[in-house]
């Protein structure tokens, strides 16, 4: 298979949970198309399935886990699958979310729950799962350990009905720094990429609203983020290129939070 961003991921095993739909299906579709081989993660057994089989019948490799990053031996699973077909996972895409809006006032504590949980503590559980087998298969050698988070904007920003996603979105750009520390000597580079606004289904409600026209008006280039514009850092971030950048937050958002 080919591409056309100049980077290859040949010989490289990648995890990406939350891939059964929005930038996680399309971060598959790329390191697939880039070389590597990938396993496919989510809660939505029946999505990753039908992804992997076309990305099969495309020539690329891969195998769908159904994964709830909230449980550890979920997590453990994925892994243990992972290695049974391709080996060791030595490139982790942690980009599993969810959001639940609401003013602070009337959003429920379940809700809250959930999102922390989902983004926050599934960053956590995949990237410690990671690290683990990397660690315990010498990755202080290979050098080889790639981990990317996929935070936000609103980790910089200030919004009536997010307060709990855009929380756990700062949190995720400080676990990112926090592990990259950790794991410096061992070989596992951490970075997080805080993407912009991107019409995806986890928003597609509030895409359709009013309210999200006149939000887009105040942009400073009035148009939401092309998901393919990650698509190049993703690539680097990922491959033996970025050997000397860790512990990088990277905001990639066409302008809008300035």
């Amino acid at each position: 298979m080919t591409d056309h961003h100049g980077i290859r991921l040949d010989g490289r095993i990648a995890l990406i949970a939350g891939a059964s739909s929005g930038l996680g299906a399309g971060f598959s579709r790329l390191l697939a198309a880039a070389g590597a081989k990938v396993v496919l993660c989510a809660r939505r057994r029946d999505r990753v399935e039908a992804l992997a089989q076309s990305l099969n019948a495309s020539g690329a490799q891969a195998v769908a886990v159904e994964m709830d990053v909230t449980d550890s031996m979920q997590v453990a699973k994925a892994y243990d699958v992972a290695e049974s077909h391709f080996g060791v996972v030595d490139t982790i895409i942690a980009n599993a979310g969810t959001a639940r809006g609401g003013r602070s006032t009337e959003v429920t504590e379940q809700d809250i729950r959930q999102v922390i949980d989902t983004n926050l503590l599934g960053t956590f559980l995949v990237a410690r799962e990671g690290a683990k087998r990397l660690i315990a298969n010498d990755s202080k050698t290979s050098e080889r350990g790639r981990m990317v988070f996929i935070g936000s904007i609103t980790a910089q920003q200030n919004h009536t009905g997010d307060a709990a996603y855009a929380a756990t979105k700062i949190g995720i750009a400080h676990l990112g720094r926090q592990f990259a520390k950790e794991w410096v000597r061992q070989g596992i580079n951490v970075n997080t990429i805080q993407p912009g606004w991107i019409h995806t289904e986890i928003n597609d409600a509030w895409f359709n609203s009013e309210e999200s026209k006149t939000a887009i008006a105040y942009l400073p280039r009035r148009r939401m983020l092309e998901a393919n514009s990650l698509n190049d850092m993703l690539l680097y971030m990922c491959s033996d290129r970025s050997k000397a950048i860790t512990g990088a937050t990277l905001t990639i958002d066409d302008g809008q939070s300035l």
